[in-house]
């Protein structure tokens, strides 16, 4: 049987038609965040939305020393640890102008020089006692230091009963930290490469934790300042990184807190709903690093005359309202 040709163009038409309408469309993908181009002109930070109001904040803009009614800097040698090369120091912590930016700032230097049976100094603050809440928005905007190789910088919380139930019963929440020996294939990778973690349990040697360490989609050691954003509620736990610049962005880190059970001291709800506080600090080796002697310290050379600052321009705790 033979067919006209427009018939069979028709007939070709429908089936081609036919095809494409039950062809499910391609996604398309979508773009990852770049260095973003900003300043922080503003200390708004991700701001009072979605029923967020501040309850407490520090820009360290009104005196040129840090306020000790809210923040109690550290003097000690212990190594956190973790076996930190690093003795802190109150003489490591300062409020500075930074000239590059023109912003007042919070800032920790580590210094390669000798204290004590030390061989570099840095500082480290928190507001143990002072400053704590449970669950909110927690946000710094910081301006980190280069770490390859050594050095180990790190915004993160604690329970606040610590001096009373000490660690790991108290709860302990890495904001960020940067520096993992993990990420010291290339110094540019050292750049991107961060981590979330929490850890808790009821004693020392029964320590549980979680972490997650991600080579982010640019480097947050680009001389720039970098908006860290907490939300941690009854549910969850989740870390962004410059959330008003890219408000679509996943969390580098999160973890589910929603379960609590007091018969299981594994269960990580039990540790997470209460009043923790807030600390900075910039720490020189340990076993976080990997760097365990003075030498292998490549962080600390002649081009940065032995020395690094990390500056944070403020610190804010906001909780909902409603």
């Amino acid at each position: 049987m033979k067919f006209p040709r427009l018939s069979i163009l028709c007939l070709l038409s429908v089936a081609l038609f036919s095809c494409q309408k039950d062809k499910e469309p391609t996604p398309q993908p979508q773009p990852e965040p770049t260095p973003p181009v900003h300043q922080w002109a503003s200390q708004d930070g991700s701001g009072e939305t979605d029923g967020y109001k501040i309850v407490w904040q520090d820009l360290f803009d009104d005196a040129d020393t840090l306020n000790l009614n809210y923040w109690n800097i550290e003097f000690n040698g212990q190594g956190g640890g973790n076996n930190e090369l690093q003795y802190y120091t109150p003489q490591n912590v300062s409020i500075e102008v930074d000239t590059l930016a023109n912003r007042k700032c919070l800032v920790l230097t580590a210094k390669k020089e000798e204290f004590y049976s030390k061989h570099c100094t840095s500082g480290r603050v928190n507001t143990q006692g002072k400053v704590a809440y449970t669950h909110g928005k927690v946000e710094a905007l910081i301006k980190f230091p280069k770490t390859y190789k050594g050095l180990w910088p790190a915004f993160w919380m604690m329970g606040n009963d610590y001096k009373k139930v000490g660690w790991p019963k108290c709860g302990e929440l890495d904001i960020i930290e940067m520096g993992n020996n993990g990420g010291y294939q290339t110094e540019q990778k050292a750049e991107k490469y961060l981590n979330g973690a929490c850890h808790w349990g009821p004693v020392w040697s029964s320590h549980y934790s979680y972490g997650y360490s991600k080579t982010y989609y640019y480097s947050i050691q680009d001389d720039n300042y970098h908006l860290l954003t907490l939300f941690w509620d009854e549910k969850s736990i989740k870390c962004y990184i410059d959330l008003p610049t890219y408000p679509t962005v996943e969390p580098y880190f999160e973890m589910d807190i929603e379960k609590v059970d007091p018969d299981n001291n594994k269960v990580p709800g039990n540790y997470f709903h209460k009043d923790f506080f807030i600390l900075l600090n910039l720490a020189v080796g340990g076993d976080f690093t990997g760097k365990h002697e003075i030498e292998e310290i490549t962080a600390f050379n002649e081009g940065n005359n032995y020395q690094a600052k990390m500056y944070i321009d403020y610190v804010k705790f906001y909780q909902k309202t409603e």
